[in-house]
């Protein structure tokens, strides 16, 4: 199982090279390199990801780069979150870049299947000022 390592506070002018050459001594237990790019410009957004093949590689690459200096910037190494997966994403199969293809996640649903009570309450910054809509709506059905 691979295990992703993230590198942050990378230079903006960075290139991909120049990061594998960072890691050129860990080549043997890199399975890839990637460095994330803005896309309008081509520049480095500032981070990229490591693939290592083990747990033990990934922690022995924070422990060792961690506080690393590259071109005046100390980088920020650390185990990545693993990806999560939405249901919709597992079923049809999407790589999770609803953004360009103008899905949105429904927001709607609750994550509280159970229909609980708290599920139906309103939120309470909200909840004065939806009686008073509440009470005025009332108000105008039953005066019509």
């Amino acid at each position: 199982m691979s295990v992703r390592v993230y590198v942050g506070n990378l230079p903006k002018d960075i290139e991909r090279e120049q990061l594998e050459e960072v890691f050129s001594e860990h080549s043997e237990e890199i399975v890839s390199i990637k460095l994330v790019t803005d896309r309008k410009t081509g520049k480095c957004r500032g981070f990229g990801f490591v693939t290592v093949n083990s747990d033990e590689q990934a922690d022995a690459i924070v422990e060792k780069f961690s506080n690393y200096v590259l071109q005046e910037n100390t980088l920020k190494i650390e185990k990545a979150l693993p990806r999560s997966k939405s249901k919709d994403e597992e079923s049809s199969g999407g790589s999770g870049n609803n953004r360009r293809k103008g899905n949105k996640p429904n927001r709607n649903k609750s994550s509280n299947s159970g229909g609980s009570a708290e599920a139906a309450q309103p939120d309470p910054r909200w909840a004065e000022e939806l009686e008073k809509l509440k009470q005025m709506l009332a108000a105008q059905t039953t005066g019509s």
